[in-house]
């Protein structure tokens, strides 16, 4: 059997810098209320002529670079991200573009919010043990800094820009353990962005909405269960995990989530603090950042996990 395996990782922030001191400034807020409800301290915003691809390529440049391999190998592109450049063509065409892929397989968008990339690991998984592609780039990429109501606290304090990027190839031995995949429209009005453009125009609200306290209480249940079918699928436990690589949203939710799952924080990778929410980058930013300082080694369990608006959540558990 065809399995997929990372081969390379790595990832992007944008120049500027704001910190929570700078937020003070702007909108009625404290560094210490946002760290206590956050953890975060700081996040990174794009420029103003940077976009989604802009991030991508930089972190795509990297992983490649990671990998030891060109870019003409690349035979799937996906970027996962609620930012895209243009409401078409995909960000990832655009991306594949910059790369100077040509006409190597397919290249496509996955729009799953912050559980974006786990989507697009898992879809990139199935490409390659399918026969489809043999080595796929899979992108979390987000200027959510667009979509922030800069006087509404309980929001703007929380997102920032980014990327974070994986290069997956086909193996004869296991790479990709295994993944789960979820979503439940029922609670789409929890976390939304209404907006929509019609001739030209944004109609709506285009700003991120959030009901912190039901979006926490509903993420850290599906994401404690998500991982256990993930184990019990593959007779483990949580003391089999070397490290679990959550989407960074809050400290609060890894917290529980960890708890709940008997692992200590000591194997958590936390990136939030510096990053703030970057949704469908903020596991790939986090996993670049384990790899590269070597926290992660071969041979460890390494579990992801996201939830995100929809909502959508899912784990992915990967043999390093």
């Amino acid at each position: 059997m065809k399995y997929s395996k990372i081969i390379g990782t790595g990832s992007y922030l944008p120049a500027k810098v704001l910190t929570n001191y700078d937020l003070e400034k702007i909108v009625d807020t404290s560094h210490d209320w946002i760290v206590s409800r956050s953890g975060i301290v700081e996040r990174h915003i794009a420029a103003d002529n940077e976009m989604a691809s802009d991030l991508a390529l930089q972190a795509s440049r990297r992983a490649i670079e990671a990998a030891g391999i060109g870019a003409d190998e690349i035979d799937l592109v996906i970027v996962a991200t609620t930012s895209p450049d243009k409401m078409f063509p995909s960000t990832a065409c655009i991306l594949q573009d910059k790369l100077g892929i040509r006409n190597r397989g397919a290249a496509f968008d996955i729009q799953a919010v912050c559980g974006g990339f786990v989507y697009a690991l898992n879809t990139a998984d199935l490409y390659i043990r399918g026969g489809q592609a043999r080595t796929a780039l899979v992108v979390g990429a987000e200027v959510l800094s667009r979509m922030l109501d800069w006087t509404d606290r309980t929001t703007c304090v929380l997102f920032g820009d980014g990327a974070g990027a994986v290069i997956l190839q086909a193996s004869e031995t296991p790479g990709i353990i295994a993944g789960k995949l979820h979503a439940d429209g029922r609670h789409q009005n929890m976390l939304t962005a209404d907006g929509n453009i019609r001739h030209g125009e944004i109609q709506g609200d285009p700003f991120i909405k959030m009901d912190g306290q039901a979006v926490f209480k509903f993420a850290v249940k599906v994401l404690s269960e998500v991982v256990e079918e993930v184990l019990a699928e593959n007779n483990l436990q949580g003391s089999d995990i070397s490290w679990l690589v959550p989407h960074q949203a809050n400290i609060r939710i890894m917290e529980a989530t960890a708890k709940k799952l008997g692992l200590s924080m000591d194997n958590v990778v936390v990136t939030v603090a510096h990053h703030g929410n970057t949704s469908s980058a903020s596991i790939p930013l986090a996993l670049d950042n384990a790899v590269r300082d070597g926290r992660i080694k071969p041979g460890q369990n390494i579990l992801l996990e996201a939830v995100g608006g929809g909502f959508t959540w899912g784990a992915v558990l990967v043999r390093w």
